[in-house]
């Protein structure tokens, strides 16, 4: 009876951890008013190496006494341009201006701004633009939201026009540049938006230039800002390609010698473009308007250094970490994907031979030392994106080549981890090199979540302040990497320990991958921890034996499906700025624009899909996975047969990386991430199940070695889990030799006894 529930008892355990892990997240305290003004001031392009205490004074003592932060302006097009810039910041969400991407070199801000009564001005486009933002892009976005949420506003400059116009085109109060002495006009309205113009090119004299420029206006702004005002600069946009990370410095009560932080990014120190409407309004504390704005009021936070120049270096130095991340990572993929690929047609000669005969004839088997090269080689593989997490622990981006920095750091710790792995006891077992990539995968992971996930934002491997997607947690690669890690630990595991107790060992390290991926406080994916529930559930249910049958997995996907209504239950509980992606989804679906996500989520799926070097290592390894290992010959039902829990554990990996992928709009990148690692420990284990599939040895009790028959190295009893699981499982006996071998009293031995042995 107890067999029969286990089961479901496990499922249910699995499904509460899930719920409680996502619904336990940190709360955002409620905005409090700490302005009566707020004068937002831009200059596009501007970053933080154009900050200095010589060029720019002004802004540098602002930002002595005021918070700081680095500034994502990731809009609709990337780059995001100046004009799409000003736009996204009036609405507090992402928003163009025209109908596509620019092509090379941002425009200037061209925008006809009539002014028929000399206080305010019109905008005769920003009708028409409105309309294309809400019924052709799939951000649902009102350019002018921030206008539209107070009485009044003030708009100094063509690009303060863009951000402050109404959605019918009004600019409550206009001013085409600064006047020397702003104190009136800053101080007729409570919100008032300033364009100081833009730094551009990559020529350092003339960025110099328009920084200085730049910075002599705002000395004016602060001279004539009102009293009780919170002042924010930013660097609304960028330039040209490719995108970069820009300035951010907010200056008023409350707002003192901190980092720039927002719920957002979930990183101290980074805040995004659409964070500055919303912050505008907390500010003031006004009231968010009925369509809530997609960025977050941003806050300030402790833990800035003393030093000034300490400071601004560490936003500076991430932009250049970032930019160097978005020209390795591509290369990095490609090469690991090429690979992979190479490896893959090199093993299926292997597989092919690696079954030793038993008998006087039969094909010549292949050297063991080429064997063994290849098993290093796989082993190598599979570390290859752990290795490279590991190489963001050491600063390679400031090298004058950070590219060759990088390749020859991730080499060396490849080679160093590999050899760990082949030095590791127990690496000539069978399933030895697998548990120990595992491991060492799971830990390298585990480790950087746990730890603030450092090594993952702007890594190579993790996701980059510039895309804006992510900001803190667990990454598409590392969520793939992590799952199969955790998954194939816990097959591992599970294999050591008898059958009985093999659901509650999956189920213990699946529920701890849950915890990790799930928790706010940790990975913050709540569709990579929904993903993984059903992945556990799976691999819980077939460990103790038994295939992926349609009613397990049912179990497996009731186990998601609760896992996400728990949650989606709980997050809609919450105030809307507090909700998750699962909650406004749903919220989204009740007032009827929860098209706009699906197409948003349709069209990402896609471009991954078609774009990603990891679309070829998902389909490369499930071509040998499908053609090769599962074939007769391929070795890998028979490591199935003989190790269920290993078998549960893939096949548990493949469900979650599946759901996962598709649900993260992610398309194959995260299953290709999973493949990187399971496919080569695949492969290995299968050469080495072939390799002793001949095996003989003595029967139970008998001590001669004269009674001994084949090539195996190692004894064993039939009697061990391994062995009874492959009796069960229909696991066949090899046999070899002649009628008159088994007449002599000797015995042909399983596979799956000299595998345990």
């Amino acid at each position: 009876m107890l067999r029969r529930i286990a089961p479901i008892l496990l499922t249910l355990v699995v499904v509460a951890l899930g719920v409680t892990v996502l619904a336990a997240r940190p709360e955002s305290p409620p905005p409090r008013q700490s302005a009566d003004y707020v004068v937002l001031v831009g200059v596009a392009g501007l970053r933080w190496e154009d900050v200095d205490p010589q060029r720019t004074p002004t802004l540098w003592r602002m930002a002595q006494d005021g918070s700081i932060g680095s500034l994502s302006v990731r809009s609709v097009y990337r780059p995001t341009c100046p004009v799409d810039g000003w736009l996204t910041l009036g609405a507090g969400g992402f928003a163009a201006w025209s109908g596509g991407p620019p092509d090379g070199q941002c425009p200037p801000v061209d925008v006809t701004v009539d002014q028929p009564d000399g206080i305010g001005a019109n905008l005769p486009q920003q009708e028409s633009v409105v309309l294309r933002n809400q019924e052709r892009l799939p951000w649902g976005t009102v350019p002018g939201a921030l206008s539209e949420s107070v009485r009044c506003s003030v708009a100094v400059g063509p690009g303060a026009a863009v951000a402050a116009a109404r959605p019918f085109g009004r600019v409550d109060r206009y001013a085409p540049t600064l006047p020397q002495d702003p104190a009136e006009l800053l101080g007729s309205c409570v919100l008032s938006i300033v364009d100081l113009g833009t730094v551009d090119g990559e020529d350092a004299a003339s960025r110099a230039a328009a920084a200085r420029a730049a910075d002599a206006q705002l000395a004016r702004v602060l001279n004539g800002r009102p009293p009780q005002s919170l002042v924010i600069v930013a660097g609304v946009s960028d330039t040209e390609r490719p995108s970069r990370l820009h300035v951010a410095v907010a200056d008023g009560p409350g707002w003192e010698e901190g980092w720039l932080t927002s719920p957002s990014t979930g990183r101290q120190g980074y805040l995004q473009l659409i964070d500055l409407a919303p912050t505008a309004l907390a500010a003031l504390g006004r009231p968010m308007p009925d369509r809530p704005f997609l960025g977050r009021p941003a806050e300030s936070v402790g833990g800035r250094p003393a030093d000034l120049a300490a400071a601004i270096a560490e936003p500076a130095d991430a932009d250049r970490e970032a930019a160097a991340q978005r020209q390795v990572a591509g290369g990095f993929f490609t090469v690991l994907a090429a690979v992979q690929v190479v490896l893959a047609l090199a093993v299926l000669p292997l597989l092919r031979r690696a079954r030793r005969h038993a008998g006087p004839h039969g094909p010549k088997p292949v050297s063991r030392r080429v064997v063994a090269v290849v098993e290093l080689l796989l082993v190598a593989a599979a570390l290859a994106i752990p290795a490279a997490l590991l190489a963001e622990a050491v600063p390679w981006w400031r090298n004058a080549h950070p590219a060759a920095s990088f390749v020859g750091l991730t080499a060396v710790l490849l080679a160093a981890a590999t050899l760990l792995v082949r030095l590791t006891p127990g690496y000539g077992s069978t399933l030895g090199p697998l548990g120990a990539v595992a491991g060492l995968t799971t830990l390298a992971i585990g480790l950087d979540v746990v730890t603030g996930a450092r090594l993952q934002f702007n890594g190579v491997i993790g996701y980059s302040a510039l895309e804006g997607g992510r900001y803190a947690g667990l990454g598409t690669v590392g969520l793939g990497v992590f799952v199969a890690g955790a998954l194939l630990t816990g097959g591992w595991l599970a294999q050591q320990v008898r059958r009985a107790w093999r659901p509650m060992v999956m189920v213990v390290v699946g529920g701890a991958a849950v915890v990790v991926v799930g928790s706010a406080y940790l990975g913050a994916d709540s569709i990579g921890a929904i993903a993984l529930t059903a992945g556990v559930s799976v691999a819980a249910a077939i460990s103790a034996g038994g295939w992926l049958t349609l009613t397990r997995l049912a179990w497996a996907t009731m186990a998601g499906l609760a896992v996400m209504v728990g949650f989606a239950v709980v997050d809609l509980g919450r105030p809307s700025a507090d909700r998750g992606s699962l909650g406004r989804f749903l919220a989204a679906l009740g007032d009827g624009t929860g098209g706009l996500t699906v197409q948003r989520s349709s069209a990402s799926n896609i471009d991954t899909l078609v774009n990603s070097p990891l679309t070829v290592l998902a389909l490369a390894g499930a071509l040998l996975v499908w053609f090769a290992l599962l074939q007769p010959w391929g070795g890998l039902m028979r490591l199935f047969g003989i190790y269920p829990a290993i078998r549960a554990a893939m096949a548990g990996t493949g469900v979650a990386v599946g759901i996962g992928g598709v649900l993260s709009a992610a398309a194959l990148d995260v299953a290709g991430a999973a493949a990187a690692v399971v496919v080569p420990m695949a492969a290995l284990s299968a050469l080495r199940v072939l390799d002793h599939a001949a095996d003989r040895t003595r029967p139970p009790g008998t001590d001669r070695p004269s009674d001994v028959i084949g090539s195996g190295d190692r004894t064993g009893d039939a009697a061990t889990p391994a062995a009874e699981d492959a009796t069960r499982a229909g696991a066949p006996v090899e046999e070899a030799g002649a009628e008159g071998d088994r007449g002599r009293g000797r015995m042909v031995r399983s596979s799956a006894e000299v595998a345990t042995g």
